[in-house]
């Protein structure tokens, strides 16, 4: 088996836990020399989410000289142990401590990965702390580095699918707590990138794609169980997460000056009413539908992304094998929806 995501070297099915994680940090082929040209070392801040100790650990199979330093609270029993165990370099921080923020090392590449997204309903002041204040106190301390930020399709206005989704050229018009302060997020960064003429990146990431989450295991396992899947949000761009990991991670070869953003995501818009059907064709079960499709949705278009690295590795039908054969053998789940089909921004 090859040590680079290839798509003639993809298994047929992913059999556990522990050879989807490797497979979900396999670098691609094309990344070891773009992380040469990002020179230094990379410390990943809030590493301890669902995507932080795969990106984390692809950074290091991809650049095995440089350090990688991951940053977290760590409140994940046994989450340090095995990020460690990759060669990664584990420190505890909370990154609203701006006194624990100023002690953290000096590394030239900063991958920002901290902030609130579900709950933000019950106790919006804390999604604003972490969503716009840690970046500001972030994008201040490390203004000396590159900066690739997470962003959200959510800070776009709805777009009518017919039209194939916003450009990165479209400002922010964001609805809800959730997105209007991850709008605040890449303020910040900006500001303060102008301010110090950091350079960076604030990507803005459609739905990556685990086994275990994500919008293809949300209908799946609707479709599986005889829930009704709503259709409102007819259409998804949805991506491989290691592919995501391996574009954000190649951002900081991309970094501009003053930051700019970067959609991330699938070079379709998926049709969900085409996957339920799929994923029903696989269970032997009929998908049922509320609901009527709308015309619009927070869709982007991913143009640039592909033009800096091609198209993705993994494709949608891959990526609907690969689901279908996970939930059909009743594997874990992070047990967290994605809630791709909120159309209101309350998460």
């Amino acid at each position: 088996m090859s040590d680079f995501l290839q798509a003639h070297d993809l298994p047929a099915t992913i059999e556990t836990e522990e050879a989807l994680e490797e497979l979900l940090s396999r670098p691609t082929v094309w990344l070891p020399q773009l992380l040469e040209q990002a020179p230094g070392d990379i410390m990943v801040l809030g590493v301890g989410g669902k995507v932080g100790p795969t990106l984390a650990r692809m950074a290091k199979r991809a650049a095995p000289n440089k350090r990688v330093i991951g940053v977290a609270r760590f409140s994940e029993k046994g989450l340090r142990e095995r990020l460690e165990s990759w060669g990664i370099e584990t420190i505890s921080c909370d990154l609203l401590d701006r006194s624990a923020l100023e002690a953290l090392p000096d590394v030239p590449n900063i991958v920002y990965m901290a902030g609130k997204k579900f709950g933000t309903e019950v106790d919006p002041s804390f999604s604003w702390a972490m969503n716009t204040h840690v970046p500001a106190m972030v994008a201040e301390r490390f203004h000396k580095s590159r900066i690739v930020a997470f962003s959200t399709l959510c800070v776009y206005p709805f777009a009518p699918i017919s039209g194939g989704g916003w450009d990165e050229s479209v400002q922010p018009s964001a609805a809800g707590d959730y997105a209007t302060s991850c709008a605040g997020r890449e303020r910040m960064f900006s500001y303060f990138s102008r301010q110090h003429n950091t350079p960076g990146r604030l990507i803005r990431l459609n739905y990556a794609i685990d086994m275990r989450y994500g919008v293809l295991y949300d209908i799946a396992r609707w479709v599986m169980d005889g829930t009704p899947i709503p259709i409102g949000t007819a259409y998804a761009s949805v991506i491989w997460q290691g592919d995501s990991n391996a574009q954000i991670l190649g951002a900081l070869a991309h970094a501009t000056t003053p930051t700019s953003p970067l959609n991330v995501g699938g070079p379709e818009h998926m049709s969900v009413r085409l996957v339920a059907e799929e994923f029903g064709r696989k269970f032997g079960r009929k998908p049922v539908y509320e609901g009527v499709e709308a015309e619009t949705g927070w869709y982007n278009t991913t143009l640039a992304a592909q033009r800096l690295y091609g198209y993705p590795t993994v494709s949608l039908a891959r990526m609907v094998d690969w689901v279908a054969d996970w939930v059909q053998r009743d594997m874990p789940s992070h047990n967290k929806p994605t809630h791709y089909e909120e159309r209101e921004g309350q998460f």
